[in-house]
């Protein structure tokens, strides 16, 4: 499943400007560009959603 910037930013609590921003930088996973538009792989952007809010392995909590 393919989703808009629009449904990216409300995913990401974000604006549409900053999901254009980063997928032009690279830091957004799953970028589609079909002609003019850019869409996202939903699937590639949950998966690196969880791995930056997993906490880090071997750390501890105290």
């Amino acid at each position: 499943m393919l989703l808009t910037p629009d449904e990216v930013a409300a995913l990401l609590r974000t604006t549409r400007k900053a999901v254009y921003a980063m997928a032009e930088r690279g830091a957004l996973p799953g970028v589609v560009r079909l002609g003019r538009r850019v869409l996202f792989h939903r699937d590639n952007l949950l998966s690196w959603l969880d791995e930056r809010r997993a906490p880090s392995p071997g750390r501890t909590r105290r």
